[in-house]
C-alpha cells in the first residue's frame, strides 16, 4: 500500500517507503483483511461453558461459518478492531462507540437457519448486562434480588444487538414451528426431534450400595464426583445415551432412569408467568415460535410470550391500561411479527441456559453456523482425535 504513489524523485521513479512505513503499511493492510474476513467469511470461537457436552467440549476451538446464513453488516460499525464489547485490560470500558447505528441487514447466504443447526448468536436477554456477573442475565437477577438491588451492587450497562455476548446451541426449532418437551424429551410439531448421539443429559444411578470406579468413570470422560446424592446408593451424573447402556452393564448398577422435575411454579422458566404456566425446563409447552408477517391475537394469557418481541426486539412501546394493550400510543388486541425467530437449547439439556429460560432468539441476532473444530485443549494436552471435526 503506497499511499504516497505520486511522489517520485527526481529521476521519475517513485520514492522508496522506509522500512518503518513499510511495516505500517503491511499492518493496517493485515488488520483490513483480517476485520473483513471476521465479518463476512468466518470468525473463531471458544467453547467456555459444558452447556453442548459431548457433542462440543469445553476449550474446543471452532469457525463459525458468517456465510451459511449470509454475513451480517455491522449495527455497530465503530468499533475497536479484533474487539467484542470491553477493551481488552479494562473491565468497564467499551470497545465501540453507539454513535453510528446501521440498521440490521444481511447479505445473502447459502441457506436458512434449519432445525438442528449449531448456531452462534448474539445472548437474547444481553440488552442490558450487570457487568460484575455478566455471565447471568440481568433480568433472571432482578427477578431474584429486585432491580434495586442489582442496580446498587453492580455497574449496569446496556449494549446493541452485535456487542451482546456470543452464545451457541443447537436450533430445536425454526419459525412457524410448534415445539413441547416432555420429561425432557423435545418434539416439533407433533414429532419427536432427533437426540444427537454425543448430547447429555441427567440420570439417576442406583447401585447395590458399592461406589462406581472412578478411574473407570474418568477413562469414560465421566465426571467421578456425582452433582449430588439421594441416599447412599442413588447418585445423579451427567451421561450420553451411550454411556447410560454401558453403566447398565456393571455389576454395581441396579438402575439408570433420566432425572425429571416435577411441574411446580417455576419463575426461572420462560415466560416467567407462574400464574398461567406450570412449566418446568422438563415438561414445557407447547409453544408457537413466531413467525415473520403472522398475526397473532393479544391477551392476559399470552402477552408473557410476545411483550419482548413487541417491545424490545422489534422496538415498540407496549402499554396495558385497563385491560387493553396500547402499541405505540394505539390500541390493539392483535401484533404482526416483523421477524422470524428460533428456539435454541443446549447438547447438555440439564446443564444448559437456553431458550427455555430466556425465550425467542430473533433473527438478526444470528451470528453464523458453527462449522469446524481446528483445535481442542483439555486434560493438559491436545484432543488430537479432535481436530478439523466437522459439527454436526
Amino acid at each position: 500500500m503506497n499511499l504516497a504513489f505520486w511522489r517520485r524523485n527526481k529521476e521519475g521513479q517513485p520514492k522508496k517507503k522506509s522500512a518503518v512505513r513499510e511495516w505500517f503499511d503491511a499492518a493496517i493492510f493485515a488488520i483490513i483483511a483480517a476485520t473483513l474476513i471476521r465479518t463476512f467469511i468466518f470468525e473463531a470461537y471458544t467453547i467456555p461453558t459444558p452447556s453442548m457436552e459431548k457433542t462440543l467440549l469445553v476449550n474446543d476451538f471452532l469457525f463459525v461459518s458468517k456465510i451459511s446464513y449470509g454475513p451480517r453488516i455491522p449495527m455497530t460499525p465503530l468499533a475497536v478492531p479484533f474487539t467484542h464489547h470491553t477493551l481488552p485490560f479494562t473491565k468497564y470500558s467499551k470497545a465501540y462507540s453507539e454513535a453510528v447505528h446501521w440498521k440490521y441487514r444481511r447479505l445473502p447466504g447459502f441457506s436458512d437457519v434449519e432445525r438442528y443447526d449449531v448456531v452462534v448468536f448474539n445472548f437474547p436477554e444481553g440488552d442490558t448486562v450487570a457487568l460484575e456477573q455478566q455471565e447471568q442475565s440481568y433480568y433472571q437477577l432482578v427477578r431474584f434480588y429486585g432491580r434495586d438491588n442489582v442496580w446498587e451492587q453492580n455497574h449496569v450497562t446496556s449494549r446493541p444487538v452485535d456487542k451482546r455476548e456470543n452464545y451457541i446451541k443447537r436450533c430445536m426449532a425454526v419459525s412457524g414451528d410448534t415445539l413441547q418437551i416432555k420429561d425432557g424429551v423435545v418434539f416439533v410439531n407433533g414429532v419427536q426431534a432427533p437426540i444427537p448421539p454425543e448430547s447429555e443429559r441427567t440420570y439417576w444411578v442406583r447401585t447395590t450400595g458399592d461406589p462406581l470406579n472412578p478411574t473407570r468413570l474418568d477413562e469414560l470422560n465421566i465426571d467421578p464426583s456425582p452433582r449430588s446424592v439421594d441416599d447412599s446408593s442413588t447418585f445423579r451424573y451427567d451421561l450420553t445415551s451411550g454411556m447410560a447402556n454401558l453403566l447398565r452393564t456393571w455389576p454395581a448398577v441396579k438402575e439408570i432412569r433420566p432425572y425429571v422435575k416435577s411441574p411446580r411454579q417455576d419463575v426461572q422458566v420462560f415466560p416467567h408467568d407462574t400464574a398461567h404456566y406450570q412449566w418446568t425446563e422438563h415438561n414445557f409447552g407447547p409453544l408457537y415460535i413466531p413467525q415473520k408477517g403472522v398475526t397473532v391475537n393479544l391477551d392476559s394469557t399470552n402477552i408473557a410470550f410476545y411483550d419482548r418481541i413487541i417491545s424490545v426486539y422489534e422496538g415498540n412501546k407496549l402499554e396495558a391500561k385497563n385491560g387493553q394493550f396500547y402499541i405505540n400510543g394505539k390500541p390493539s388486541s392483535t401484533y404482526t411479527f416483523k421477524m422470524d425467530y428460533y428456539w435454541m437449547m443446549g447438547d447438555n439439556r440439564d446443564n444448559s441456559l437456553d431458550s427455555r429460560f430466556w425465550g425467542f432468539v430473533p433473527e438478526d441476532h444470528i451470528v453464523g453456523k458453527a462449522w469446524l473444530i481446528w483445535m481442542s485443549y483439555g486434560h493438559g494436552s491436545i484432543r488430537w482425535s479432535r481436530l478439523f471435526r466437522t459439527i454436526k
